[in-house]
């Protein structure tokens, strides 16, 4: 992890932080709509861990987080990481959601390591 850019750094960050407001806001809606938002919590929880792991790697943030719940947000955003790639592989090169998305992935793989190295000390 220490091999991070600070750019990368900065775009994970900002990356975690734009899907957390997305999802928080769709979770509004579904709420309101009386959807179903079990998915969506278990999803918002896990992004939640992964920028908290960033921060906690990047930033000596200190983070209140079981083992089970980083096991947990492992695998949640290890689930996203596949339908974003798809996503990905289907848009233009160069296109600014390629790019996001781009970063979306990197943000999510660079949690998932911060994960690992943590559960692995």
């Amino acid at each position: 992890m220490e091999n991070v850019s600070n750019v990368d750094k900065l775009e994970s960050i900002k990356s975690f932080q734009s899907t957390i407001s997305k999802s928080e806001n769709a979770l509004a809606q579904m709420t309101q709509k009386g959807a179903n938002t079990t998915l969506l919590k278990k999803r918002l929880n896990a992004l939640y861990i992964g920028l908290a792991m960033l921060k906690n790697v990047w930033n000596q943030r200190s983070h209140h987080y079981t083992q089970e719940d980083l096991a947990e947000a492992r695998n949640v955003l290890t689930g996203l990481i596949p339908s974003i790639e798809n996503t990905y592989a289907k848009l233009k090169a160069g296109s600014p959601q390629r790019t996001l998305l781009e970063r979306r992935i990197k943000a999510l793989e660079l949690a998932v390591q911060a994960i690992d190295d943590f559960s692995n000390e």
